[in-house]
C-alpha cells in the first residue's frame, strides 16, 4: 500500500466530489460526516469528469449521462454505466486525508450451482445492461445471449454524434461490456437471428432451426429503421444509420463538398445533419415542421436549434414531405411535395424505427407492433421484454419510448426480475442530444404540457426549462446546469412543483 496525503477534511463537502491526485492516479473523494469514501475521478461509460456530478440522496450521479452510483460503496445503480466505480483505500490522520494509489481488489459476486437457462436476445443497450446485471448478481446457470450482429454490444449513440462526422473511426466505437466481464459465468455468445418464440413451450427457434429452451428469456431486439413506401425508395444511395455496417457505408458514399438529404427533423435527423456538416457535406433536411422538435421540446427550443443548424449552412426544405425518389443505377434527386427537386447522390433516411418484433408469431401485439408488458416488463410466464420493442406502464399511461439509457434501466430492471425480484420501472426517462458541439439533455417524459418556464435564455447561452402541466414539473430541458439535472435526474422520480424545481437549479450551481 502506497499512501498519498491528498486532501485536508475541511476541503471537503458533503455534497460536492473533490477531485485529488495519488501518485498518478485520479480520485474523487466523497465525504459522508467524519467517514471519506475514494473512487476513479472518471466515469466508467465515457470517462465524464465525476467531480462535476453531485452527491445526494446516498448516490454520485454522472454529470453527463446520469449514471448513479452508491456513495458507500461505488456499485453502479443505474446506467449508462454498467460497471461499479474503483475503490480506493483511505485513512484519515490529523484531518488529512491519505489514498492509496492502487485501487482495492474487486470482489466476486458468490455464485451458486444453478441448472436453469437464461436467455437474452438482443445486444443493443437492454440486452447488454441485462447481461452485465446478470452477471454482476452471479448468475451461475447457462446464460446465451443472442445477436444479429457479430461483434460484442456496441455504443450506438455515437454513430449519429461522432463517426459520421468523421470523428471516430467505425472500428473505435465504444463497447458496452469489457471482455473481462464477458467471462464470467457460462456466458455464450450466440450470432443468429431469432425466426419464433413459443412462449407456452419456452422455446425460441433461430433462423438455422436450432432450438433454445429457456427459463427465462429477456427480448432485446430493438428498432428497425423504417423505410417510407415511396417511389424509388430502394435505390442504391438511400441509407439509415442504425448500425456499424449502417455507418461505415453512409461514409464511404459521403464525399466532402457534395450534397446530402437527410429525410426527416427528428433527434437522429438532426444530429445527422450536425454531424455530415462538420465532415464537410452540403447538408439538406427535409422538414414536415416549420419548427424542428417543436412538440417535444417547445417552439422557443425548436427554433432555436434551427436557427443554430442554419448559421452552420444547414438548409431547411418544409413543411413539406418527399414524394418520391429519382435515379438510374443510384439516386439521383429527391421529388418534394411543394414542387422542389433536390439533386443529391446521397440520402439519408431520419423516418423512425419500428419495433423489431417480425418473430413474435404467436404474443399479442400493439397496433404499432411492439410487444406489451406488466410494471415488471414482463410479457408471458418466463418471458420479458425491454427497450424499442416494449409498450410498459408509466405514470399510469401505456407508453414506448426509444431512449437509449431508458433501454438500459429497462434491462436491468428485466434482469433482475428473471433472478425473482419484483422490481418496476419508477426511474426518470433521460437522453440527450448532441448537435454542432452543443449538448442539450431531457428529463422526463411530458407526453402532456402546457407551459414552459425558462431559467436563463434558450437563444444565449447556458438554460433549464421546466415544462409543466399546469404547476407541476413533467419533463426537464437543459443546455448546462449539469449539477441540478443531476440532481434533477433522481427528483423527479417523485412530484415537484416548478417552484421547487427553481429552488433546487438555485441550491446546486455548476
Amino acid at each position: 500500500m502506497t499512501l498519498h496525503a491528498v486532501a485536508s477534511l475541511d476541503q471537503l463537502e458533503e455534497h460536492r466530489p473533490l477531485r485529488v491526485q495519488a501518485g498518478t492516479e485520479d480520485i474523487v473523494l466523497l465525504r459522508q460526516g467524519e467517514l471519506v469514501k475514494a473512487y476513479q475521478a472518471n466515469c466508467p461509460h465515457e470517462g465524464a469528469p465525476l467531480e462535476e456530478g453531485a452527491v445526494c440522496g446516498g448516490l454520485l450521479i454522472c454529470p453527463w449521462h446520469k449514471a448513479a452510483f452508491a456513495v458507500d460503496e461505488g456499485a453502479v445503480c443505474e446506467p449508462p454505466a454498467l460497471t461499479g466505480l474503483r475503490r480506493h483505500a483511505v485513512q484519515l490522520r490529523d484531518d488529512q486525508v491519505w489514498v492509496d494509489d492502487q485501487p482495492l481488489p474487486e470482489t466476486a459476486p458468490p455464485r451458486h450451482s444453478d441448472a436453469r437457462t437464461f436467455v437474452v436476445v438482443g445486444a443493443g443497450a437492454a440486452g447488454s445492461a441485462a447481461i452485465a446485471t446478470l452477471l454482476e448478481h452471479g448468475f451461475a446457470g447457462r446464460l446465451l445471449w443472442i445477436d444479429q450482429e457479430q461483434p460484442n454490444a456496441y455504443d450506438r449513440t455515437a454513430l449519429s454524434k461522432f463517426v459520421i462526422a468523421g470523428q471516430m473511426p467505425v472500428d473505435e466505437v465504444p463497447t458496452l461490456l469489457a471482455p473481462d466481464a464477458l467471462r464470467r459465468g457460462q456466458l455464450q455468445r450466440l450470432h443468429g437471428k431469432v425466426r419464433a418464440v413459443d412462449a407456452g413451450k419456452r422455446v425460441i427457434t433461430l433462423a438455422d432451426g436450432q432450438k433454445l429452451k429457456y427459463d427465462a428469456a429477456l427480448l432485446a431486439t430493438g428498432g428497425k429503421p423504417r423505410r417510407p413506401e415511396l417511389p424509388g425508395v430502394q435505390l442504391p444511395g438511400i441509407c439509415v444509420l442504425r448500425s456499424r455496417t449502417d455507418a461505415a457505408q453512409l461514409l464511404d458514399l459521403a464525399e466532402p463538398g457534395q450534397p446530402v438529404v437527410i429525410v426527416g427533423d427528428g433527434f437522429i435527423g438532426l444530429e445527422a445533419a450536425s454531424a455530415l456538416r462538420k465532415y464537410g457535406l452540403q447538408v439538406h433536411v427535409v422538414t414536415r415542421h416549420a419548427i424542428p422538435l417543436a412538440r417535444q421540446l417547445g417552439d422557443r427550443i425548436g427554433q432555436t436549434l434551427r436557427e443554430l443548424h442554419e448559421r452552420k449552412g444547414v438548409v431547411f426544405h418544409g413543411p413539406t414531405e418527399v414524394s418520391g425518389f429519382e435515379g438510374r443505377e443510384r439516386v439521383e434527386a429527391v421529388l418534394l411535395a411543394n414542387g422542389e427537386r433536390l439533386q443529391t447522390p446521397l440520402v439519408l433516411l431520419g423516418t423512425g424505427v419500428s419495433p423489431a418484433t417480425g418473430y413474435l408469431h404467436d404474443l399479442p401485439l400493439a397496433e404499432d407492433r411492439s410487444l406489451t408488458v406488466d410494471a415488471h416488463l414482463q410479457a408471458a410466464d418466463g418471458l420479458w421484454a425491454a427497450g424499442d420493442i416494449a409498450t410498459f406502464p408509466l405514470a399510469g399511461r401505456p407508453v414506448r419510448i426509444e431512449h437509449w439509457r431508458l433501454a438500459q434501466q429497462h434491462g436491468v430492471i428485466a434482469a433482475a426480475n428473471m433472478l425473482g425480484e419484483r422490481r418496476r420501472y419508477d426511474d426518470v426517462p433521460f437522453f440527450w442530444t448532441y448537435q454542432h458541439g452543443r449538448t442539450y439533455e431531457v428529463l422526463g417524459h411530458a407526453s402532456g404540457w402546457n407551459r414552459i418556464e425558462y431559467v436563463g435564455t434558450p437563444e444565449q447561452g447556458d438554460f433549464i426549462a421546466l415544462q409543466c402541466l399546469d404547476d407541476r414539473v413533467e419533463a426537464v430541458i437543459a443546455k448546462g446546469h449539469a449539477r441540478a439535472m443531476a440532481v434533477l435526474s433522481q427528483r423527479l422520480k417523485r412530484p415537484l412543483s416548478s417552484r421547487e424545481a427553481r429552488d433546487l437549479i438555485e441550491a446546486w450551481p455548476d
